[in-house]
């Protein structure tokens, strides 16, 4: 079993190389958030709530070096909120009120979905897309409907869920990376 996990991986990862414009093009854009003073807003279920958790600490706190925190907030974290969405409006709208509520435009929403079919990221891509923000879906299998939702779709291209989270998380590392080291790029780069 170890073995064939070990391969299925490999294979997977092999995928990745496959969109790496994709993700380059994607760590720009949060690099640009970032610099122009602005905010991330990330979410998914289940794993990929706590792949947002992890994103947004790496942005908060920090990846690899020291330096000043960033704007970045998972939606996954409140569960006052959450529950209280959930019981008085739907579950689907537990990810929409919050970008409602905290997002501006200028800011960026990544949206994680294994399948690309999760109805409440679907919700707040629409309403980040309303508020002017900018739409990003980091994805599996074949993109679901959010492939076609979101502004930059991400799809790891691969049919088991935790192949699928294993790229992510790598997928938004290489972003931590990206912000990180453009930033304090731009700090040392002296102004004309």
């Amino acid at each position: 079993m170890f073995k064939d996990n070990y391969e299925e991986h490999l294979a997977c990862f092999k995928h990745i190389l496959e969109i790496e414009s994709a993700i380059t093009k994607v760590g720009k854009i949060l690099l640009k958030t970032i610099t122009s003073s602005h905010k991330i807003l990330i979410c998914g279920n289940g794993g990929s709530a706590a792949d947002s958790q992890h994103f947004a600490a790496e942005i908060v706190g920090r990846f690899q070096k020291e330096r000043k925190a960033w704007p970045a907030i998972a939606l996954t974290t409140d569960t006052s909120v959450m529950t209280a969405i959930a019981n008085d409006y739907a579950f689907k709208d537990i990810f929409a009120r919050q970008v409602q509520g905290l997002g501006q435009a200028g800011d960026v929403f990544i949206g994680i979905s294994t399948s690309g079919n999760s109805e409440n990221i679907s919700a707040a891509v629409a309403e980040s897309s309303a508020k002017g923000i900018q739409t990003i879906g980091l994805l599996g299998r074949d993109g679901g409907i959010l492939k076609e939702e979101v502004d930059f779709p991400v799809i790891v291209p691969h049919a088991v869920t935790a192949r699928i989270q294993e790229a992510h998380i790598f997928i938004l590392h290489c972003w931590a990376e990206q912000i990180e080291e453009g930033v304090l790029e731009n700090a040392r780069t002296p102004r004309s």
